[in-house]
């Protein structure tokens, strides 16, 4: 694992992924969730979209084989390899907020919101323009009755992975995950690898 680059827990970072290249990311440890935003390096007003992508692929649970479109329906990114084949694209990123309104935190952490936030500013990224993540290793079921969403351990074990390809050139947002009930209570980090 030492060639990944590492995302410490319930942190984040931001960077440039050039069309073409791939991107993997590794749940180094099992169980932990990495928040993935991207934006289009030439427009940054282009962003990954839930609703696009869902409504193209007719599903909500997205794997190896999908594309990822952004609001501007254009493919952003497609999935090509996958051990896992359970994430999130629902689920806003974390945040000081829903920290107080779920967990009761008086002192809330900042959680992935504020540091993608902080990771994005550098990028010209304003907080208003980070909408809902796709969230890698995220377990969220939804009962086919009553629509009701639960946030579960990932299925994730140590050393899975899935690799995207960019179909444009993006500015990257990941973080390690700061909510307890993505990561089963142990923040972990997230590996991650450019290739090409």
């Amino acid at each position: 694992m030492n060639k990944f680059k590492i995302i410490p827990p319930r942190s984040g970072i931001a960077f440039i992924l050039k069309k073409n290249q791939r991107l993997k990311i590794v749940d180094i440890e099992g169980e932990q969730v990495s928040d993935f935003i991207c934006y289009n390096l030439h427009d940054k007003l282009e962003y990954l979209s839930s609703g696009r992508t869902i409504d193209y692929a007719e599903t909500i649970y997205l794997t190896k084989g999908h594309d990822f479109y952004s609001n501007r329906s254009n493919i952003m990114f497609n999935m090509v390899e996958d051990t896992v084949g359970k994430h999130d694209f629902l689920l806003t990123p974390c945040s000081a907020e829903m920290f107080k309104i779920i967990y009761g935190d008086t002192e809330p952490h900042r959680g992935c919101f504020g540091n993608l936030k902080a990771a994005l500013q550098e990028y010209d990224i304003e907080p208003d323009n980070i909408p809902t993540c796709f969230n890698i290793f995220m377990n969220v079921p939804v009962d086919g009755q009553t629509g009701k969403v639960s946030v579960l351990p990932p299925l994730s074990k140590a050393g899975d992975f899935v690799v995207l390809q960019a179909t444009m050139d993006l500015i990257v947002g990941m973080t390690s995950c700061s909510a307890g009930m993505s990561n089963n209570f142990s923040y972990k980090p997230i590996g991650y690898e450019v290739q090409g």
